[in-house]
């Protein structure tokens, strides 16, 4: 369970260190990418301890290391995703409000 806590950590940790190096960061809330990153990073250790990856010789960065690093990239991206497309979307809604 330690290390479901230290994935969590790292992933939520990963998550604010991607927001706060967007630079389209206001277009979405701060929790956004810390959330995807967590949960990718919980569901996937739970996938690899249930697959049975964990504790077990030669796999033990299995759980530990690749939900970190899903997480991330997940996170990333999300951000890359929701950046573009609410920026899209709100300019669309400005010019819209700007014409009537």
């Amino acid at each position: 369970m330690l290390s479901l806590t230290i994935v969590v950590l790292a992933t939520a940790a990963a998550g604010f260190i991607v927001w706060a190096n967007d630079k389209r960061h206001t277009r979405y809330g701060m929790g956004l990418p810390a959330g995807v990153a967590v949960a990718v990073g919980a569901v996937s250790w739970i996938v690899f301890i249930t697959a049975g990856f964990g504790y077990q010789p030669g796999l033990t960065w299995i759980p530990w290391v690749l939900p970190m690093v899903l997480g991330s990239a997940a996170a990333i991206g999300a951000v890359i995703y929701l950046g573009r497309t609410r920026e899209r979307h709100d300019i669309q809604r400005l010019t819209q409000a700007l014409k009537l």
